[in-house]
């Protein structure tokens, strides 16, 4: 992760790199929520903050972790898919609320407890919204180039509809 280009500008400062990194990795390899929950969160997230750059780099990752395409993209759209259950419903609903309102309801809040269970998974899927919705902005903020040779938007080079 230390060789991407958003660490490499983030490391000229370079005790906040150290600590957004170990928050990274803390919530994408050392976690209790399950990658597939994760990653429609973050699809979800950059689709919605029109972060190219968080798209791109996690379009491999999201279909590393079995989902499979049809599902990273219905993120576009997804109260539309008839493909996600319950859980992935609701860690959707809680990015939308997140992004939205800044706050989890208490409706989508009991979804998300019956769904993803564990207190510490529950705690690992608000912070990783929160995380990856910061990190959207700095990569949006920063102007963060994508990764050399990589296209915008995988698969299709569709945007949301409100971003240049």
């Amino acid at each position: 992760m230390a060789d991407l280009r958003v660490f490499q500008v983030l490391l000229q400062h370079p005790p906040l790199a150290r600590r957004l990194y170990d928050l990274l990795e803390q919530l994408l390899l050392r976690n209790s929520l399950d990658a597939r929950l994760r990653e429609l969160v973050i699809m979800r997230i950059a689709w919605r903050t029109g972060s190219v750059y968080e798209w791109t780099q996690h379009w491999p990752i999201a279909r590393g972790v079995g989902i499979d395409e049809p599902d990273v993209l219905a993120v576009r759209d997804w109260r539309a898919h008839t493909g996600f259950g319950p859980a992935d419903r609701a860690v959707l609903a809680a990015s939308d609320e997140v992004i939205d309102r800044g706050a989890i309801s208490s409706a989508t809040w009991a979804e998300c407890a019956s769904a993803v269970g564990d207190t510490e998974a529950l705690i690992e899927l608000v912070s990783a919204i929160g995380a990856w919705q910061m990190i959207s902005v700095v990569l949006r903020s920063l102007a963060i180039d994508l990764e050399d040779g990589a296209a915008p938007w995988p698969p299709d080079g569709t945007r949301p509809p409100d971003v240049t």
